[in-house]
């Protein structure tokens, strides 16, 4: 394909056209999960997105000599992951494209002159602002039902990635595991020493607690320690958190989000887990209005799917290894009965976090869904 133009997002049938473009692409496929337009749409403004205080984004759309969108992607700029990691990276991100290298190419090649503009010398993605929006490309198992969290794409995305000279930056995995009936007797064991031997305790969090005793925000501080060593992570700033905690907490059910405390009242570990929303999204079709929202409120209240979803766990560095992921499985493997949930499956792991990946062992794990963050020198 030729006379493919790329234009920076400016007007309101562009940015619909960018909103658009991936359901569309998608239409025939059924494994696909779409987003919800009115969450990506907010991504773009910096009076929904707290994260565009420290990054910057441009959205691009591609048409065909007909007027046709044929591909789309953003541009971004995370300030405080440069500094902190010191980089000069621009990633890309919300990328879709039909099976032309021609579309793929021009694409790529926009962001990368937008980085270029700036200062950047290096172009990464599938990324986010954030370590929690969605990253990594598919590159195994295209034939598996995606996930609210996850990206999905076709087959030919990290072909055309290749060609056009991007080498693997970092891998993630996620991890699949059937629902045991009952608690490994390893996890009995180490959960039971883990209270009597570190004084540790499971938590179920009240409304009350998350919103009026602050424990929203201790979350999401506990995650910014957890998580700081790890690829590409940036600290959540206090206006990102209260954000995340008024959009997020909300669609959890309590009684699936273990926090643990020591015998200070310190909180040490939480596990966020919810059931899956992939068939209730996909029947909203991305769209909350008009009858989107019985679909998610269905899913999320009265017919849970039969896939529960581990979005991430957490542990203070200082106690990790002292057992805390064992008091997680054994709070939540009774709980995920009682829901009928027959499977899980985590959100994507980085391959090198042997820590992270091993603790599945006693649930007989498969490791699946690798996706790929791709780099290039500009």
């Amino acid at each position: 394909m030729r006379n493919i133009s790329v234009n920076r997002v400016r007007t309101k049938r562009e940015m619909n056209d960018f909103l658009r473009f991936a359901d569309k692409l998608y239409a025939n496929c059924p494994y696909y999960v779409p987003d919800l337009r009115m969450d990506i749409r907010e991504t773009f403004d910096p009076r929904k997105n707290t994260g565009l205080e420290f990054s910057e984004i441009q959205p691009f759309i591609a048409y065909d000599a007909e007027g046709n969108p044929v591909g789309r992607i953003a541009g971004i700029i995370n300030h405080h992951a440069n500094e902190k990691w010191h980089t000069k990276n621009v990633r890309f991100g919300f990328v879709e494209f039909i099976d032309d290298l021609d579309v793929s190419g021009a694409l790529l090649h926009a962001v990368e002159e937008w980085g270029r503009e700036r200062g950047m010398d290096c172009i990464q993605g599938p990324m986010g602002i954030f370590d929690f929006d969605k990253e990594g490309m598919l590159v195994e198992d295209f034939d598996q039902m995606g996930s609210m969290i996850t990206i999905y794409n076709y087959p030919y995305y990290p072909k055309h990635m290749e060609t056009l000279g991007y080498e693997k930056e970092v891998d993630w995995v996620q991890i699949r595991i059937d629902i045991p009936k009952e608690i490994p007797e390893k996890y009995a064991r180490v959960s039971s020493l883990s209270k009597e031997l570190f004084g540790l305790s499971v938590k179920k969090l009240t409304n009350a607690d998350v919103y009026k005793r602050g424990y929203g925000k201790k979350v999401f501080e506990l995650m910014n320690k957890a998580y700081s060593p790890l690829f590409g992570y940036t600290e959540l700033s206090d206006k990102q958190i209260e954000q995340y905690v008024k959009r997020y907490f909300p669609l959890i059910n309590n009684q699936m989000l273990p926090v643990i405390e020591n015998d200070k009242g310190e909180l040490v570990g939480v596990a966020i887990t919810m059931g899956s929303l992939s068939y209730a999204l996909r029947k909203s079709g991305g769209k909350l209005f008009p009858f989107g929202w019985y679909h998610l409120l269905r899913a999320l209240k009265w017919k849970h799917e039969d896939k529960a979803e581990l979005l991430l766990i957490a542990v203070r560095p200082d106690y990790q290894g002292l057992g805390v992921n064992a008091l997680f499985f054994a709070d939540l493997i009774p709980i995920y009965n009682k829901y009928h949930f027959t499977w899980a499956e985590t959100g994507p792991q980085l391959e090198s976090n042997v820590k992270e990946l091993s603790q599945w062992k006693p649930l007989h794990p498969t490791f699946t869904k690798r996706r790929r963050c791709y780099k290039k020198k500009l």
